[in-house]
């Protein structure tokens, strides 16, 4: 599995665990949590997409 393929995975599983915790409590602290993880994917994966596409 590339590398980009590894991110858009944990991106796609790190959204519904964000999702489903802002469903439980829109005001929780673990949907500012995921929210930053979920960031920090968003910045690896285009960080990757550039660099495969300088390739």
């Amino acid at each position: 599995m590339s590398k980009i393929q590894e991110l858009e995975d944990q991106i796609e599983q790190l959204r519904i665990k964000m999702y489903n915790s802002y469903a439980d409590n829109p005001y929780g602290t673990q949907v500012l949590k995921f929210s930053r993880e979920l960031d920090h994917l968003l910045n690896q994966l285009n960080k990757e997409s550039n660099i495969s596409l300088n390739d």
